[in-house]
């Protein structure tokens, strides 16, 4: 199913989905008028890492997030557990926020794999660059998480110019991190962000 349209008509069945409602239908109103659209083949898949880039500015959280909730995708995302107070709480939850806690033993990685283990489908989020700044290295956590869980990453790009939000194919893990970034680095090659490419 790869689709040049803003959003595409159907979604693989193991993709993690909810169901129609009007906030739905209100982001893809949003995309429809602004003219951002998705390219590429949404996997089949229950459970993988998303990894964005190139991250440079906050805008790139906003067109993600109308996406996903546009086509119906269930994304989750790591935040602080300390911001799942009062109201904001809830919304983040109901955002795809999960909470989590730096200091743990086993750290960041460790929680995820955990929640990944215990989680039958589950697609996670992450922007490697870690920042909204150009850097020479992405932080590695992802590759980590993605490994040990024994999960595909599904590589996904912002290209500003063109308006699109593009899918890569999923990238199974080697075990040599080293190249596996290499390799993940050239899909973002050709796109570029807000403010730089990678």
């Amino acid at each position: 199913m790869t689709s040049r349209m803003p959003l595409p008509s159907g979604l693989p069945p193991r993709m993690p989905t909810f169901g129609d409602n009007l906030l739905r239908r209100a982001c893809r109103g949003l995309l429809n008028l602004s003219g951002w659209h998705l390219e590429g083949e949404l996997p089949d898949c229950a459970r993988l890492v998303l990894i964005g880039a190139p991250h440079s500015s906050w805008w790139d959280g906003i067109w993600g997030l109308l996406m996903k909730v546009g086509i119906g995708a269930e994304v989750h995302f790591m935040i602080k557990r300390e911001l799942f107070r009062g109201p904001l709480g809830w919304l983040l939850r109901r955002l795809g926020g999960i909470g989590i806690e730096r200091s743990a033993p086993g750290g960041v990685v460790g929680q995820m794999v955990d929640t990944f283990d215990h989680n039958t489908s589950l697609w996670l989020a992450i922007t490697p660059e870690g920042t909204r700044k150009p850097v020479a290295r992405w932080k590695t956590g992802f590759w980590h998480i993605a490994h040990k869980a024994g999960v595909p990453v599904l590589p996904v790009a912002f290209d500003y110019p063109r308006k699109r939000i593009v899918l890569g194919p999923p990238f199974e893990t080697t075990g040599d991190m080293n190249a596996d970034i290499k390799q993940l680095r050239m899909f973002f090659a050709p796109y570029q962000g807000l403010h730089h490419g990678l």
